[in-house]
């Protein structure tokens, strides 16, 4: 398995939940890695991707509320969810690339939940 997502489950609206991406060494070498969401009857939708250089990019409906940061002692990218609104319920993917197609690689997806 090259990449594991952890971190889903049922939180309040408001509330706050961390995921994690951990990631093999080659996946982890990408130059891209990120975090996806699909939500029943909707498409995949990026979330937020960051860069082996620390450049970062965020999808507009989470902009102010998610947070993506990657820590390499860990091989680990991390996507911190505040203010979480039910329209965030979705499963969670982590997904790693080079710059052509950032996306490359997927990891299992991990549901989030948010009641109102």
């Amino acid at each position: 398995v090259q990449l594991q997502a952890f971190g889903g489950g049922l939180v309040q609206a408001g509330g706050s939940l961390r995921l994690s991406c951990v990631a093999s060494d080659y996946i982890f070498s990408m130059q891209s890695m990120g975090w996806y969401r699909q939500a029943p009857g909707k498409q995949r939708e990026l979330v937020a991707d960051i860069t082996r250089t620390g450049s970062r990019n965020y999808g507009d409906s989470v902009k102010g509320r998610f947070t993506i940061s990657r820590d390499t002692a860990k091989n680990t990218v991390y996507l911190e969810m505040s203010d979480l609104k039910p329209e965030d319920t979705a499963v969670y993917y982590c997904a790693a690339g080079p710059w052509q197609k950032p996306n490359s690689y997927w990891g299992q997806g991990t549901q989030v939940t948010v009641s109102s």
